[in-house]
């Protein structure tokens, strides 16, 4: 069910990208083993990430470790095969953090509306979030290896404001894709096009000042 009752607000949910607007990956041991095999940095990511390595994986598809063999593959030409492994292996298995400037920011939005993660990842996310300690993070995630479609498929939106609850022109939506903001706006959405902290924190400034104004009077009285 959805709702599109009038409100002043300019949304009623918050859609959120993952990688690359809440997580990110310390890739320098990638690059380390990149720079030993004489390989220039981005080589592995070039490859890993071309849609038809990856596209599989983020359908839940494939693996893990398959994603990897196809890396592997991927790399063939370009380095000995023990040294590709080391470099799909190094680049799977990246370790990540969350940015709590993010996370805090949408704890608080999440205090006045739905928000739900709309992220084009794998089979391995729950596990993912929950070490980050982010297991019960927001109300819903929609992940793309669990519903088959990807993000800019017009469906993995549709998706995203019916687990809101909300009309899909009554959703704010945050990536750092570009081509996936542009395919939510086509459908009606709001959209934010991420590249920092700030861009997040303007799209919702008006939720957090109301709030702030909300406590400062209590104080007062």
């Amino acid at each position: 069910m959805t709702t599109s009752q009038t409100s002043k607000r300019p949304f009623d949910a918050l859609l959120c990208d993952l990688d690359n607007v809440i997580r990110f990956y310390d890739m320098t041991q990638l690059t380390r083993l990149e720079r030993v095999a004489g390989l220039a940095p981005g080589t592995t990511m070039k490859v890993a990430y071309a849609p038809g390595i990856d596209l599989p994986l983020l359908l839940g598809k494939i693996t893990q470790q398959q994603w990897v063999e196809s890396i592997v593959l991927g790399l063939a030409r370009q380095a000995p095969e023990v040294q590709a492994r080391e470099l799909a292996t190094a680049l799977a298995t990246a370790p990540f953090w969350a940015d709590e400037v993010v996370v805090s920011l949408l704890r608080q939005v999440r205090a006045h509306m739905p928000v739900v993660l709309v992220t084009n990842a794998t089979l391995e996310l729950e596990g993912d979030l929950a070490s980050l300690g982010l297991a019960d993070f927001s109300g819903h995630v929609v992940n793309s290896a669990r519903l088959g479609v990807a993000k800019p498929d017009r469906e993995i939106y549709e998706m995203a404001a019916e687990r809101a609850g909300v009309a899909i022109d009554r959703c704010l939506f945050v990536d750092d894709r570009l081509e996936n903001v542009e395919a939510a706006v086509a459908l009606g959405m709001v959209g934010v096009h991420y590249r920092e902290p700030a861009d997040l924190r303007e799209s919702v400034s008006h939720l957090l000042d109301s709030h702030a104004a909300g406590s400062h009077s209590r104080e007062i009285k």
